[in-house]
């Protein structure tokens, strides 16, 4: 059964109502599917671009920014395919009925965090915890 819902525009999750209902859902699905587009048409004008920019220059100093250029925003691209992978793990999970809740400890994710960061698998405290033993590990 596949219900569509539409979300209001001016809609926003709040503490008041049941954790991840429906409603919830489907304003955390658009918003990923939203941020997941915006990276992919972004994606497609850098590709457009590196094709329509391959040219010969032939100071060596212009070459070589253009060349830093392209490395830069080849990098950024990658961490952008990266963060759609991301995309599609939470809306995987919101499809499973796990999205929402933290993957350490199953509580719920603040509705705050998930507003501000629609692919967060850990709640706040998880994080930090996780990030403490990182930075503890890395000193080693």
């Amino acid at each position: 059964m596949n219900v569509e819902l539409k979300v209001e525009v001016d809609y926003t999750p709040s503490e008041d109502e049941p954790f991840m209902n429906p409603r919830q859902q489907e304003y955390f699905r658009q918003k990923l599917l939203a941020w997941k587009a915006s990276i992919v048409d972004a994606n497609k004008g850098t590709i457009t671009d590196m094709q329509d920019g391959t040219r010969n220059i032939p100071d060596v100093a212009d070459r070589a920014s253009e060349e830093t250029d392209r490395a830069l925003e080849l990098r950024t691209r990658d961490r952008q395919r990266k963060v759609v992978s991301k995309i599609d793990a939470a809306l995987r999970r919101l499809d499973e009925g796990s999205y929402g809740y933290c993957e350490d400890t199953g509580e719920p994710i603040s509705l705050k965090r998930l507003d501000a960061r629609p692919i967060a698998t850990l709640s706040l405290e998880a994080q930090e915890r996780h990030e403490r033993k990182e930075r503890v590990h890395r000193d080693d």
